[in-house]
């Protein structure tokens, strides 16, 4: 009995398969890139809170531009640019579909999927590595003023963070990203969808465009009588 006792814990034990160190790494790799997006939330934060990054509301953000020289920095994937830009903007994802096929990952784009892919339409993401160096060549005047704008506001904060810390010294802040934005703060967008509805994606797009005919619905019910 004492002999097929160990046996078990040396087939069981010893001899498990060991995660790849491929694996491994890509798992402390994306450890990693979450607690970096945390901190460049809340550098960005401070840079705000500071004045060493303006905020500036959508209404402003044309004046912004057309007068005082900044250029709109979007930093949105590009499944959201897709559905509604601002013209002229120069485009640098901060965050960039995750094509690695590891078990690992496969199996967290699983989760992302039933927990949020499916209901937002988000693809299942990882910062990009080449952010800094896309920006620097699109715009490689680190004087430049750069208003940098999202969906919501923490990409583009994050943004600030990075940008700020490799040299750029005039940056602004889209406060609440594009969808806080009104129809007409941004008079030339391209693409079939209105801006602040862009990041809306998934189940929740149908959702939205039922609550949105119901409002139509609703208008004209009470303009008819």
């Amino acid at each position: 009995m004492a002999i097929q006792l160990k046996h078990l814990h040396t087939s069981n034990f010893t001899h498990r398969p060991k995660p790849s160190l491929s694996a491994v790494t890509r798992h402390r790799q994306s450890a990693l890139q979450c607690a970096n997006a945390v901190s460049g939330v809340g550098k960005g934060q401070q840079l705000i809170q500071s004045g060493a990054v303006r905020a500036v509301q959508p209404k402003e953000a044309v004046a912004a531009m057309e007068s005082e020289g900044y250029v709109l920095l979007d930093v949105r994937p590009e499944w959201e640019r897709e559905k509604a830009r601002v013209l002229g903007s120069v485009h640098v994802p901060l965050f960039v579909r995750d094509r690695d096929g590891s078990p690992l990952t496969l199996l967290k784009k699983w989760v992302h999927f039933g927990y949020i892919g499916l209901w937002t339409g988000q693809y299942f993401t990882m910062i990009n590595p080449l952010f800094l160096q896309q920006v620097e060549t699109k715009v490689p005047d680190k004087d430049s003023k750069l208003l940098l704008a999202c969906g919501e506001g923490l990409r583009s904060m994050m943004a600030a963070s990075k940008l700020h810390g490799g040299g750029y010294s005039n940056l602004g802040w889209l406060a609440g990203g594009f969808n806080r934005a009104g129809d007409n703060d941004f008079p030339a967008v391209e693409g079939p969808e209105k801006l602040q509805y862009a990041t809306i994606g998934g189940v929740s797009y149908y959702f939205l465009k039922l609550v949105l005919l119901l409002q139509d619905l609703g208008k004209n019910s009470q303009n008819t009588f």
